[in-house]
């Protein structure tokens, strides 16, 4: 048994800006699992820094390396992992990097592919594509690029003091598209004014308006306000997505498996929003192929009902850590058929992006 790392840097093909700040490069943990013959992989989906949520990469690979590691040397499986961990609070996306990992190695220890270990798949994911914050003549561009590649809905970001300007262009130009905006935690409970402004672009849903953190103002917002909201740094367990439902906070889930600790948790929150009567959509992090292969299988769940944010590999990297990246056929993605996640790593391009590399445990 031997759990190893690699730490990469690997280029965007193109900045991508939040509200948050921009990435030009993903730095990202790549973790692997051998034992009996079977090599097993996931990523954390933290970055340099904790400015999406409070962890960052170097939390999480201590919390991996002095808690979590220990505790996957046992081979428990997915569900026992979560009840064996509890006793670490928080740090999610630690958790979910090696309930993640476990996830691979029992899929492909029961000579499964990971959609068929978790079972209810319809076989595709339905495709949505998120757009930075960038010109408005480029955006217009990469919305129109996206449309001609056949993406089922349009994602893009805004901040305060941006949000009509950019979606009024957007709309002046696609009157008709799926369109939803996403804030990440760009306005407080003063702007509510200002986001109520917002209902006049037909969004299918606006994202996280509110503190990162916060139930409370966005059910008071969600009161005065037509658009759907959807809760995504918010959700960071099924308990809270229980009570995000039951105060009226939000009438959609963006579901982060890194964010809810795993897939444990996120089949979870499924299931709650299924008893709400809401709608749910699997997110990204600009992960690599690894974490892709994760994202397109959860989202080809069909307790799924919103199209997510699972773009093809070639949105964001030239030259991916995978020798067999996704396609996009009509708008959809279909989980890899091999065991397990079903990827096949490209040692060249491993190499070439790792800038540490180690044993964990």
């Amino acid at each position: 048994m031997k759990i190893t790392y690699h730490k990469l840097k690997m280029p965007l093909i193109s900045p991508f800006t939040t509200s948050f700040g921009t990435d030009v490069n993903k730095d990202v943990y790549v973790f692997k699992l051998e034992h009996n013959g079977i090599t097993a992989y996931s990523e954390s989906v933290t970055d340099e820094n904790p400015f999406y949520g409070s962890e960052d990469n170097y939390t999480v690979f201590h919390i991996v390396k002095q808690y979590l590691a220990p505790v996957v040397k046992g081979l428990p499986e997915p569900d026992e992992f979560n009840e064996q961990v509890k006793f670490i609070k928080g740090n999610n996306m630690a958790k979910a990097s090696m309930e993640m990992l476990l996830y691979d190695y029992y899929a492909k220890a029961n000579k499964k592919s990971l959609v068929d270990y978790i079972g209810h798949s319809r076989g595709y994911a339905n495709v949505g594509i998120s757009l930075g914050m960038d010109d408005i003549n480029v955006t217009l561009k990469k919305i129109q690029e996206a449309l001609d590649r056949g993406y089922k809905r349009i994602k893009v970001k805004i901040m305060k003091g941006k949000e009509i300007g950019i979606l009024s262009a957007v709309r002046d130009n696609f009157p008709d598209i799926v369109l939803s905006a996403d804030a990440n935690s760009d306005y407080t409970e003063k702007d509510f004014d200002l986001i109520k402004k917002i209902d006049r672009y037909n969004l299918v849903y606006l994202e996280q308006p509110l503190y990162h953190d916060d139930i409370i103002y966005h059910s008071r917002l969600a009161k005065g306000l037509s658009t759907p909201l959807c809760l995504d740094e918010s959700i960071t367990s099924p308990e809270k997505a229980q009570k995000a439902f039951e105060m009226g906070a939000c009438k959609v889930i963006n579901i982060k498996e890194g964010r809810l600790g795993g897939i444990g948790n996120s089949l979870k929150v499924m299931g709650i929003v299924k008893e709400f009567k809401g709608h749910v959509w699997i997110g990204g992090m600009l992960e690599t192929g690894i974490g892709r292969s994760f994202n397109v299988s959860m989202a080809s769940l069909s307790d799924i009902n919103y199209p997510g944010d699972t773009s093809p590999n070639d949105k964001y990297f030239k030259n991916d850590i995978v020798k067999n990246p996704f396609t996009m056929e009509n708008g959809t993605i279909k989980p890899n058929k091999g065991t397990g996640i079903g990827v096949e790593i490209s040692e060249e391009y491993l190499k070439k992006y790792t800038v540490e590399e180690g044993i964990i445990a």
